[in-house]
């Protein structure tokens, strides 16, 4: 019998927008061809949080802002346990509106202020205008990263944050300083769609390794053939934004 690798999919009704629920299914395949059995758990409002200690991947998407507070009790009254797992090194994949909220606030362009649940040293202020196009970043960790963002927030950092990567192409976390996302102890934030793993297999398996060597102590990686996904990002490359 293989290793079990437990993911645990946050908010799957309200928060799995642009496609944001292909990460799921990249890692649930990436992790078969490297020998491991995925195994899945949703959460949402109303159910109970599992043990985060016996979750070995979190992810989240994006949603609507309608999608947004149908979660946004929910989330605050888990996020200690989040912030936790985040702190101790849990990996962690959030896109879009969950990256938005795992920040200390969110202003809307009314002006309400949504509370985030802190796990980044980040705030989202919500524009007038939307930041809608493909996008290409370059990331110290992980190469040339490429997606699709659609979003009206826009996310500072603070200075001592670390940002994933640079805008070649696209807006990024806002239309000002050229920064994408966000990386902090293995926990990911970002506006990429795409979905992102998808396309960007490197993060999915840098996922991957590190749940694996923190339940195992070791990744046994396979080589798996990605040709088909290198011809995929050649022709997304090149599309206009």
């Amino acid at each position: 019998m293989s290793k079990t690798i437990t993911i645990l999919h946050l908010y799957s009704r309200d928060m799995n927008i642009y496609g944001d629920n292909g990460n799921i299914q990249a890692l649930e395949k990436r992790l078969q061809w490297h020998g491991y059995t995925p195994v899945i758990k949703e959460y949402n409002p109303g159910d109970t949080l599992p043990s985060l200690e016996e979750v070995d991947i979190i992810i989240g998407g994006g949603g609507q802002d309608s999608g947004q507070d149908k979660i946004h009790a929910d989330l605050l009254s888990i996020g200690p346990a989040l912030k936790k797992a985040s702190d101790s090194g849990t990996p962690i994949l959030l896109v879009c509106g969950l990256y938005q909220l795992f920040g200390n606030k969110f202003t809307t362009h009314t002006g309400e202020e949504i509370q985030g649940i802190g796990v980044f040293n980040a705030h989202t202020i919500g524009g007038k205008e939307r930041l809608v196009g493909n996008i290409t970043i370059e990331s110290p960790a992980f190469g040339t990263v490429i997606g699709y963002e659609n979003h009206s927030g826009q996310t500072y950092l603070a200075d001592e944050v670390e940002p994933l990567g640079s805008v070649i192409i696209g807006a990024g976390n806002n239309a000002a300083d050229g920064h994408e996302g966000i990386i902090q102890n293995n926990t990911i934030g970002t506006y990429l769609h795409g979905p992102i793993l998808p396309k960007n297999p490197v993060i999915a398996d840098y996922l991957i390794g590190v749940a694996a060597k923190r339940r195992y102590e070791e990744f046994n990686e396979q080589v798996i053939d990605d040709s088909i996904t290198a011809r995929a990002r050649e022709a997304a490359l090149k599309r206009p934004r």
